[in-house]
């Protein structure tokens, strides 16, 4: 049996590069998808909430197929590429972007989608990846990231339904992450094919 040859191009293979931009036009979806909100037990939240677990999950599938260096540019691209629309968004609409705001979503997305690439590559290396334990990092990625949004961005934050908001967030995504931990245990490593 013939091992396949991938090609090299820029250091990815022949099309991580596809995952990269799939994870960056989700990243921007999400990002566009903040300003549309619903209403779900007389909380307001935003539909956006449904789309982070999705990114989470493609990251961890790019782990998968591929390697830890390709998952790391594909958080760094698809970050850059964020604040990059930001701005430009801004400036087509002819508003000043604050720095505070787009340094908040900068940092609480690069530094989770770290966190939850280290405990996931953990996972794949040192487990048998227990369904409970993917499910698990998923929750505490997305509590990071609220954490770290909500500490970065608390002067604009403060509501009397802040918190309300925030578990119900958490809950909806915690349904999804359950759904979510199932089809990334169906996804086989990159070497297992």
């Amino acid at each position: 049996m013939k091992k396949r040859i991938k090609k090299q191009i820029f250091g990815f293979s022949d099309d991580s590069w596809m995952y990269i931009l799939l994870l960056s036009t989700l990243v921007i979806l999400g990002e566009s998808l903040k300003s549309y909100t619903f209403m779900f037990n007389k909380v307001e939240l935003t539909y956006s909430l449904i789309l982070l677990p999705v990114i989470f999950l493609l990251t961890n599938y790019i782990t998968k197929k591929y390697d830890f260096q390709t998952t790391i540019c594909a958080i760094s691209a698809s970050a850059c590429i964020n604040v990059i629309f930001i701005y430009m968004i801004n400036f087509a609409l002819g508003r000043s972007a604050n720095l505070m705001t787009v340094g908040g979503g900068f940092c609480s997305y690069v530094i989770a989608q770290l966190m939850n690439l280290n405990i996931y590559k953990f996972l794949l290396e040192n487990t048998k990846s227990p369904i409970m334990l993917i499910i698990l990092n998923y929750i505490f990625s997305l509590i990071v990231f609220y954490m770290f949004y909500t500490l970065l961005n608390l002067n604009i934050l403060v509501t009397d339904t802040y918190w309300k908001g925030y578990f119900t967030t958490i809950f909806i995504q915690t349904l999804e992450c359950i759904i979510l931990s199932i089809i990334d245990k169906k996804i086989k490593k990159g070497l297992e094919k």
